[in-house]
């Protein structure tokens, strides 16, 4: 006959089973949580009331992880010289300067030359328009592919020993194993640990928002 596991047994192994999962574990102690940026637009004020009608303001769709960011409610269309794509998601809050951020495989389908530039750089951006509900913004040289970066606090940034505007190698875990080279990171108070890529570099090592990559060499 079998004996029945008293209340008092019962917690003492879910105590120990919760103990042993807050133990730090060396092997994932290290690993840095991906978040996979799809395409999407930053708008400064005055854009915003072009394209959704005056003293219009965002409204929150979710958080996103990086402190006072989220995904907006409202989308617009990005027509480029050759092509166009709908439903590109705004960002908040607005910015000082609207910038797009696309994928290179958005560039061929917009028909336009982006860059691969850190997020504010807009040296040799490329240009497009963006359609609202109430209105048009050409953008000119806005448009840019955003450089993969690491966002850490500096906390973190001791923890893994490199500097802020540091370029590192990374290494994508999972199925499609894949190291990725200069990889810019970026310091500062209220970041939070997470790198980012675009859609093209996350498809090609088989990544997703709940995957990992490592750091395994600071340049």
């Amino acid at each position: 006959m079998k004996e029945e596991i008293s209340q008092q047994q019962l917690a003492q192994v879910v105590e120990e089973l919760l103990n042993r999962i807050s133990e730090p574990n060396k092997e994932t102690e290290y690993l840095i949580p991906v978040g996979v940026s799809n395409r999407h637009i930053h708008l400064c004020q005055e854009d915003i009331h072009q394209l959704f009608g005056r003293e219009y303001k965002l409204n929150l769709l979710k958080e996103l992880k990086q402190p006072g960011q989220y995904a907006a409610k409202e989308t617009v269309t990005i027509v480029g010289t050759k092509g166009v794509i709908e439903n590109v998601r705004v960002l908040g809050p607005a910015r000082g300067k609207s910038q797009v951020e696309i994928s290179k495989t958005d560039a061929f389908k917009l028909g336009v030359k982006a860059p691969v530039n850190e997020s504010g750089d807009l040296t040799n951006a490329a240009s497009v328009c963006v359609v609202g509900p109430k209105g048009i913004v050409h953008l000119h040289q806005n448009v840019i592919i955003a450089k993969r970066h690491l966002h850490m606090s500096p906390a973190d940034a001791v923890k893994f020993s490199v500097a802020d505007k540091q370029k590192v190698a990374i290494k994508a875990c999972g199925d499609r194993e894949t190291i990725y080279l200069n990889t810019v990171v970026r310091v500062r108070e209220d970041f939070v640990l997470e790198c980012h890529l675009d859609m093209d570099e996350a498809n090609a090592a088989g990544l997703s928002n709940h995957s990992f990559v490592e750091i395994i060499e600071a340049g």
